[in-house]
């Protein structure tokens, strides 16, 4: 499941491939169904075999021709048939509980899902002056309205609430020392990488991105 989870991810595949063995076609319809309501836009449930009876050999071998996982419900695999999955080292999952089995297989698929990319403010500064500084170049003097602003932070400049800049805080100062964060209330000297043309009342605003987990709903 991890490498299927690897090739998915990677868009090597989409389809997640099950092969599933019950005790009774009720169970197995029951599992078979929820699975299938797994499915989303980026991962697609397809079940390749669904029936009664011990894991066999050939059952195996279907697994290992479609690249799929089997999931064993109160039932067991041969002895030949547990060699050959080694062999071919397809993952055969046992449960006897089916919401277990769902559980398991959606959190799996939550792993393969892209994070939400989600941002977070830090802070608010205003641009004051701007002046330069030997062997970093032009810097802005400013002071922190609101929040914090944090040295290597993302950052965007506003002027007139229009976006004319969007970088990174490579350099905060305060006086002639380096420091790593400034906090509300305080000036600073703001640097940025590949921005200088700084004018009075420009904003500049902090953040960071956070990858929020997605669930399957």
């Amino acid at each position: 499941l991890d490498q299927i989870g690897k090739d998915i991810k990677s868009g090597a595949v989409k389809d997640l491939n099950v092969v599933i063995k019950g005790d009774v076609d009720g169970s197995i319809e029951a599992l078979s169904d929820s699975l299938m309501n797994l499915s989303n836009d980026e991962v697609n449930i397809k079940i390749v075999l669904k029936s009664a009876g011990m894991i066999s050999q050939n059952d195996i071998s279907l697994a290992a021709a479609s690249n799929a996982i089997v999931v064993a419900f109160n039932v067991s695999a041969s002895v030949n048939a547990r060699k050959l999955a080694k062999s071919h080292g397809i993952d055969i999952r046992y449960y006897s509980v089916i919401y277990e089995a769902i559980d398991e297989i959606k959190l799996a698929l939550e792993g393969l899902l892209d994070p939400d990319v989600v941002e977070h403010s830090i802070g608010k500064a205003i641009v004051k002056q701007s002046f330069k500084v030997p062997k970093i170049g032009i810097i802005s003097g400013s002071f922190v309205e609101e929040g914090r602003v944090i040295k290597n932070s993302l950052l965007r400049v506003l002027r007139e609430n229009e976006m004319i800049y969007e970088g990174k805080l490579t350099s905060l100062k305060r006086f002639k020392d380096d420091v790593t964060e400034v906090k509300n209330g305080y000036e600073c000297g703001i640097g940025i990488a590949g921005f200088s043309d700084f004018k009075e009342n420009d904003i500049i605003e902090v953040y960071e991105q956070k990858e929020v987990k997605r669930v399957l709903k």
